[in-house]
C-alpha cells in the first residue's frame, strides 16, 4: 500500500476533524490500517487531537486523581518536612559490614575498594535502613523542591544538594 497525494489530502482534512477515529480514517481512506493512519499522520507531524475511547471515558476519572494525587504529595512533603526541621542529628558511629544491626544506618560512607570504607552506623528509623539524615538522601519527594519552606530552615547539607542538582 502506497500513499498518493490523494489520500494524504484526505489524512490531513479528516485527522483535524475530532470527530474521527484513527480506524474510522482508516475505512473512509480505504485499503489502509488504523496503524498505517497514525504512522503516516505522525510523519506529517500532524497535531495528536484524536483521542482514544479510554482517555475520552477517563476524563473526569483523571480530575479526581489529580486530586488525590495532589493531597498525597502534601502528606508526604510533609513527612519529610518534619524531617527538615530537626537540625540536631546524632554523630557518626562508624561501623564495617560485620557491625551493622538491624537498628543501625546502614548508608555507605567512601568507596567499597578503599580501606577508609565504612557505613554511617547512627540510629536508623523503625522500618527503614537508614538514619533521619540519609533518609532525606535516600527517599526525596517526587518533583520540584519544595515550595513554603524557608532558606533559614533549610539545613547547610539540603543547600548544597539543591544547588549541585
Amino acid at each position: 500500500m502506497s500513499w498518493t497525494e490523494e489520500k494524504i489530502a484526505k489524512l490531513k482534512e479528516l485527522w483535524g476533524n475530532k470527530q474521527y477515529t484513527a480506524s474510522q480514517i482508516a475505512e473512509i481512506i480505504g485499503g489502509i490500517s488504523r496503524n498505517a493512519v497514525i504512522g503516516k499522520a505522525h510523519r506529517l507531524n500532524l497535531s495528536a487531537k484524536i483521542k482514544t475511547r479510554a482517555a475520552m471515558s477517563n476524563q473526569n476519572f483523571n480530575n479526581s486523581s489529580e486530586e488525590k494525587n495532589f493531597k498525597f504529595r502534601k502528606r508526604r512533603k510533609s513527612k519529610f518536612k518534619s524531617l527538615i526541621i530537626e537540625k540536631d542529628f546524632e554523630p557518626e558511629n562508624p561501623k564495617q559490614l560485620e557491625e551493622l544491626d538491624e537498628n543501625s544506618c546502614k548508608w555507605p560512607i567512601g568507596h567499597p575498594n578503599e580501606d577508609t570504607f565504612y557505613f554511617c552506623g547512627r540510629s536508623s528509623l523503625k522500618d527503614f535502613s537508614y538514619c533521619k539524615l540519609h533518609l532525606l538522601y535516600a527517599y526525596q519527594p517526587k518533583g520540584k523542591k519544595e515550595d513554603g519552606i524557608e532558606k533559614d530552615d533549610v539545613p547547610e547539607f539540603i543547600e548544597k544538594k539543591i544547588k549541585s542538582a
